[in-house]
């Protein structure tokens, strides 16, 4: 079913860098006999050559292995080339081994830097600072042998052509996490180093039912378009790309037969957004609300382009912020839905509250139609096509992280047992849960495919997390999603706001330029360096001690409350300043940078 490109585009598997003073050498050293890359440390130059050049006592290199070039990336006054370390297989997709990237690391080539202005140099380094970042990010995935940015029906439907393509040439441009990184190499036509990589999860398990064993697998495929972290990236652009976009495909494979259900998730795709200042839920802002519902129409063109029909399913609250940037994306869809593309509003919070998330089955009773007549993609054992997907399910909440992974979940679990009936391996009403190891692996499949997507947005696992792993809600589970939420607000008011510059760097979002006015920073001993947010927060968290500790002494002498006061207040005035001063806390810093 799924041919491997022309062997003579077949993708460097292991190789050897040679880090001498003046270049970078990358050799082949998987068999492959193919050429070696050169990279000047000047100016990022490329070229292959046929040999590595000879070491002397002068030239003596460094010598590393790598998995795979990930790109180059341009900065101001060099560029910088980022490669894979170290590896680890997670599995197989359509028989061609799955790699997770375990570690990445840059190497500059900035020797031009020396004849910099001190201005360069200062804003080089900061940008450097982004790209150590970088190295950390989570979630990345890689085949030499397979395209992991189709879904296994657009794989098949790939022409004859296209599949004897670099993979490169073959990928989804959404879901290619490493696309603005490679231009440089595209441009000097170094194919077999042109690795794609897909941001994203991928898990799978298999399980016995009766005499049958089945093979499930999970892909999650981040789009590139509007990346990014929680607070960083909201709602849509101008062109109806929206942030946290997420195709998620669940594959089975029984009996010779291999079916494929594709759901997606995205945020609201209106013009709105939240400014981080410190209040643990910052108010929704929607702006050039005219413009909404050209940006909806955009969007969904885009989806029925790619996916068919479309059902919108919006789990966001009736009432307050959530409830008012519901009412304007329902005004919107109007102009977009029809008898293939239907919008639905299902109040999660109001009808499951935090624990009956059974109650999720009203949902499907109102979609089960849609589920039907779409179906799903399938091939039989000789590989041949005996349903195609027609439309798409899209989910969103506010963060489409925890109740639309909770959701997706439940519509998952239907389509597999959808699925089992039509091959004969379900009764008519037999269900997954009367399959015990099924039903566990399963639900831990779908739990660790939210996780992966929430870390990589939100920066901590799902909410509502123990209902998809255990099927229920749990003291620990309610315990563990109040920690998390609480980490959420740290993270994406004084760490994510570097996350973002450094998600943005990559991807190539902005054009770097130095301001000529621009004049480095020499304040300091200010309350940028003397008062961070921890600082401030132990501040406070101190004055509440000590209130409490005077209002309990208060029977035994009036002056406590005196004492409690002058505690809450220097608490109450600490907190304002910092809510006064949010972004001013918050980890961003200020990169001269203008939109690409």
């Amino acid at each position: 079913m799924m041919e491997k490109a022309d062997p003579s585009q077949k993708l460097y598997t292991r190789m050897r860098l040679w880090e001498f003073p003046d270049q970078y050498v990358v050799e082949p050293t998987d068999g492959s006999c193919g050429s070696c890359l050169e990279i000047s440390r000047m100016d990022g130059s490329m070229k292959l050559i046929d040999e590595v050049p000879e070491c002397t006592l002068v030239r003596v290199p460094k010598i590393q292995t790598i998995f795979g070039v990930i790109g180059m990336l341009k900065l101001l006054a060099g560029s910088y080339l980022l490669v894979i370390t170290e590896r680890e297989c997670v599995g197989s997709y359509f028989g061609h081994p799955i790699f997770k990237v375990s570690s990445m690391k840059y190497f500059p080539c900035d020797h031009s830097l020396k004849n910099s202005s001190a201005e360069q140099k200062n804003m080089e380094a900061q940008f450097s600072a982004l790209l150590n970042v970088a190295e950390r990010t989570p979630g990345l995935y890689f085949s030499y042998d397979v395209n992991l940015t189709l879904s296994a029906q657009r794989l098949h439907d790939l022409g004859d052509e296209s599949k004897l393509l670099p993979l490169w040439r073959q990928a989804d441009p959404r879901f290619l996490w490493n696309n603005y990184m490679m231009e440089v190499m595209i441009d000097n036509k170094l194919d077999p180093f042109l690795l794609p990589v897909v941001q994203g999860s991928f898990h799978n398990f298999q399980s016995a039912i009766g005499k049958d064993i089945i093979d499930v697998t999970l892909i999650a495929r981040r789009c590139n378009r509007r990346t990014g972290t929680r607070m960083w990236r909201r709602g849509a652009d101008s062109d109806g790309f929206v942030a946290n976009f997420v195709e998620s495909e669940q594959i089975i494979q029984l009996k010779g037969y291999t079916a494929s259900f594709v759901q997606v998730r995205g945020s609201i795709p209106l013009l709105w957004n939240q400014i981080v200042d410190l209040t643990y839920k910052p108010k929704f802002e929607i702006v050039r609300i005219i413009e909404a519902p050209r940006v909806v129409e955009r969007h969904y063109l885009d989806l029925r382009k790619k996916y068919g029909n479309v059902l919108s399913i919006d789990l966001v609250n009736k009432h307050g912020g959530e409830g008012r940037l519901s009412e304007k994306f329902a005004n919107a869809m109007q102009h977009v839905v029809g008898d293939d593309d239907r919008y639905l509003h299902f109040d999660f919070h109001h009808i499951c509250g935090h624990v009956h998330f059974e109650r999720l089955s009203i949902l499907y009773d109102q979609i089960e139609d849609f589920f039907i007549k779409n179906r799903y993609f399938l091939l039989n054992e000789k590989g041949e096509k005996v349903e195609l997907q027609l439309g798409v399910v899209r989910t969103n909440c506010i963060d489409c992280l925890d109740r639309t992974n909770v959701t997706q979940s439940m519509l998952g679990r239907k389509m597999l047992e959808f699925q089992l009936r039509r091959l004969g391996t379900f009764d008519a009403e037999e269900t997954i849960s009367s399959h015990p190891n099924l039903d566990e692996n399963f639900k831990i499949l779908w739990a660790n495919h939210g996780d992966d997507i929430s870390i990589q947005y939100s920066g901590t696992p799902a909410l509502k997390g123990d209902f998809v792993r255990f099927g229920h809600r749990t003291a620990q589970g309610i315990l563990t999603d109040g920690w998390n939420a609480l980490t959420r607000y740290y993270l994406n008011n004084f760490v994510d706001g570097t996350k973002q510059d450094a998600v943005d760097l990559l991807q190539g979002h902005y054009i770097l330029s130095v301001s000529r006015d621009m004049k480095p920073s020499s304040q300091k001993g200010g309350i940028e360096t003397k008062a961070p947010f921890p600082i401030a927060l132990a501040l406070i968290m101190t004055g509440l001690f000590f209130a409490m500790l005077s209002l309990r002494k208060v029977r035994y002498d009036l002056r406590n409350l005196l004492y409690a006061m002058v505690w809450a207040s220097m608490s109450l005035g600490i907190a304002a300043f910092v809510r006064a001063n949010g972004r001013m806390f918050c980890n961003r810093p200020s990169l001269h940078q203008s939109k690409r």
